[in-house]
């Protein structure tokens, strides 16, 4: 069975550092080397043409540097691919990681330091991909059944339905979670936290994405990063400052924004 290389893009100012990356990268045979840019604003163009799913970023750039392209793609709400992200300059590290770079490569680094970041890379991308199939194994398995809609779709599909399971991906197995068992949901990152249970799993997500697959009728978002199910709402307190919060069934406690305090007593009433 051959396995689909790994579509890569290349993205650095210096001529000499570009060309190094294109030829390690060049000798491995799971990969396929997309594109070449040299500076932010033409990087960010490419991803939004090409869809790589690993990309080899220099931090210091041109027209915009590493992480105002990544940025700007998490504002249009684009996939983001697993990033390496490429420099002379250390004081970047933090801030890479902050911006959930896989790796970072410090100018100048060796082939077996350059080898080792790709190893991982490679895992993650092959990762992501298994998670991405586990996802469409669900949507057959829903348009089969006649529940729900296909995971990929956003909002009330065709027949006027919402999301009704996730498959989530877990120690090399796929768990099927039907929407209605989960208590809420929490953002962490590229990632979405679902609570069902007593226990949580983690979906590779962005929030407002999957808020738009869920029944607005049964969830609601009462915060920047949290989604409810109404249905395992026990209480509404307010605290001595004001604040108030949703008391979950389960004990949980969480924030309720005041723009949201209407929205919840609606469904509640419902």
């Amino acid at each position: 069975m051959t396995t689909e290389r790994i579509r890569t893009l290349v993205v650095d100012d210096e001529p000499l550092a570009r060309e190094g990356l294109l030829t390690l990268l060049g000798e491995d045979p799971e990969i396929e080397v997309v594109g070449a840019c040299a500076d932010g604003r033409e990087a960010l163009q490419a991803m939004r043409r090409l869809h790589p799913l690993l990309v080899f970023l220099d931090v210091q750039m041109p027209e915009m540097d590493g992480f105002e392209v990544l940025e700007a793609l998490e504002s249009d709400e684009e996939p983001v691919p697993v990033v390496v992200f490429v420099t002379a300059y250390d004081q970047y590290a933090l801030r890479a990681f902050e911006m959930h770079a896989l790796d970072y490569l410090l100018k100048p680094f060796d082939d077996e330091r350059f080898e080792k970041a790709l190893r991982r890379a490679k895992t993650q991308v092959r990762q992501e991909q298994a998670d991405s199939l586990s996802q469409r194994l669900m949507a057959m398995l829903e348009t089969y059944r006649g529940g729900g809609v296909p995971e990929s779709a956003g909002g009330e599909g065709e027949g006027g339905s919402y999301l009704t399971r996730l498959a989530i991906r877990s120690s090399g197995r796929v768990v099927f979670l039907k929407t209605e068992e989960i208590d809420w949901i929490g953002a962490a990152d590229y990632y979405v936290e679902l609570h069902a249970g007593g226990k949580a799993h983690l979906l590779r997500e962005p929030m407002a994405r999957l808020e738009e697959k869920l029944d607005p009728k049964r969830f609601l978002r009462i915060h920047r990063s949290a989604i409810i199910n109404v249905d395992r709402v026990r209480e509404v307190r307010t605290s001595p400052l004001g604040e108030r919060f949703v008391l979950l069934a389960d004990g949980t406690k969480l924030k309720l924004s005041r723009s949201r305090r209407d929205k919840l007593q609606v469904l509640m009433g419902r």
